[in-house]
This record gives structure tokens, C-alpha cells and sequence, in this order.
């Protein structure tokens, strides 16, 4: 994973091939699409219902995949909230707020879904080898996120070795997969610059933890970690909120 202190283009006309992109419905993941499409990949799209409090990113990520042209969109039904553990599967467990992103707390937080990531990719990693891909790509950040333990390099550094022990094309060629993490050493800030000029519609975008509505109409609160964050970058680029209106 090489670092990079500014959103650079990596544009190609030549197709890429086939890539399983992560679509969780929030900022990241869009412009994940934008990066994958721009590098001449094929787009196929995985999202998620693993019960989580709302549907509302799912119906943004279904929006993502339209206005982006992916050739796929997957949504995958899995129960997590069966496990627990998590304010983001767990309605009793309250959303961690507060007015000031200075003031987001620097251990890991309720929010953390355990082995979410994990289990993310592994389906993708499914889903890559039953259409051939040797590329998955996933919108992790390793600077400017909660804490999640699964948006680490060292997470996705394992991840990638154990994936090309664990699948017959790894078995074929050990160097026959790649998951790439275009956004883990940038910003927030860097995130949506790049993504602005990869033409990505951030009003169709929900990152929040706790919106509020129904899942068309759902609006941010403004309070959590994910708000406070996506705050921050906008606030960096000079630039208003285009799903805060």
C-alpha cells in the first residue's frame, strides 16, 4: 500500500478488466466506484444488508450504482445483528455524538461492527472468483476514521495473503489477486477532492450512522463520528454538503 499525500489520477483507456467494488451507499465507497471505473475497470458492485439500523445507505448505494453505470449491484443478505456487539446492529447500544469532530474519541468504538470488514471481503472475494476478477476494491482510510480495527493496512495486508492461500485462482497464480484500498492514506478532504473531480454526486450519498426519516428521505444528524468527518472534509474543500440542503 503505497502512501500519497494528494489524490492523484491514474486515468487509462485501456479496460482493466472485471473489479468487485465494496458500495456501502456512503462517501468513501462512491468514490471508491468513481476510482475503479476511472483506472478502466469494470465495475460490479456488493452491498450489504447485514442488519444494520437502517436501509437508507442501501437505497443511496442502489442510486450510486444507477448514476455510475456499474455493470453489476449485488445486495447480499446476512444477519449480523444476530451477533451483536455493535451500536450500528444493536438499536439499544446508543450512537457515540458530540459537536465537535476534536472531540471524537481515540479508542475503538461502539460503532465497530466486529469482523464486518472480514466478512465483507470475503464474500467479495467470492464474488470475484465466480466472475473471474483478479481485483476487488474496498474504500478504507486509515487517517481520517474512527478507529476501526478492519481499515488498518495490516487488516488488508492479511486479508490479501490470506485470500491467494484460500481460493483456487491464488492456488493458479499466487499473485492472481489484489485488493486495492485507493483511499487509505488520504483525508477526508482528499477523498471527496478527488471524488468532485471524478464527477461522483455526494448528494447521493448518506455516511451517517444515525439518520434520521425514512430510508428515501433520510437525513444525517449531524452528531456522530461519520457526520463530524464528512463535515470536516467539505469544510477543508471550502465547498457546502450537497446532502445537506
Amino acid at each position: 500500500m503505497n502512501s500519497t499525500s494528494q489524490p492523484q489520477s491514474n486515468s487509462t483507456s485501456q479496460d482493466a478488466g472485471k473489479a468487485v467494488v465494496l458500495l456501502s451507499g456512503g462517501l468513501d465507497s462512491a468514490t471508491c466506484v468513481a476510482i475503479a471505473r476511472d483506472k478502466g475497470f469494470e465495475v460490479h458492485a456488493i452491498s450489504f444488508r447485514y442488519g444494520q439500523r437502517h436501509d437508507g445507505e442501501l437505497d443511496r448505494a442502489a442510486k450510486q450504482a444507477s448514476l455510475m453505470g456499474v455493470v453489476s449491484h449485488r445486495v447480499i443478505d446476512i444477519d449480523l445483528a444476530q451477533l451483536g456487539g455493535s451500536a450500528l446492529v444493536d438499536s439499544s447500544i446508543a450512537v457515540p455524538k458530540s459537536d465537535h469532530v476534536d472531540k471524537i474519541a481515540g479508542d475503538i468504538p461502539v460503532t465497530y461492527v466486529p469482523a464486518r470488514n472480514t466478512i465483507f471481503l470475503s464474500y467479495a472475494l467470492a464474488v470475484a472468483e465466480t466472475l473471474g476478477s483478479r481485483d476487488i476494491f474496498i474504500g478504507v482510510n486509515a487517517l481520517d476514521y474512527s478507529g476501526y480495527p478492519d481499515c488498518r493496512p495490516e487488516f488488508i495486508d492479511a486479508f490479501q495473503t490470506m485470500a491467494r492461500l484460500a481460493t483456487k485462482a491464488g492456488v493458479e497464480d499466487a499473485h492472481s489477486l489484489t485488493i486495492h484500498t485507493p483511499l487509505l492514506h488520504w483525508t477526508k478532504a482528499e477523498i471527496i477532492q478527488r471524488g468532485i473531480e471524478l464527477g461522483v454526486d455526494y448528494s447521493q450519498t448518506l455516511s451517517c450512522y444515525d439518520p434520521q426519516g425514512s430510508s428515501d428521505e433520510m437525513r444525517p444528524c449531524g452528531q456522530c463520528d461519520a457526520c463530524l468527518l464528512r463535515a470536516k472534509g467539505f469544510a477543508e474543500n471550502e465547498i457546502a454538503d450537497p446532502a445537506i440542503g
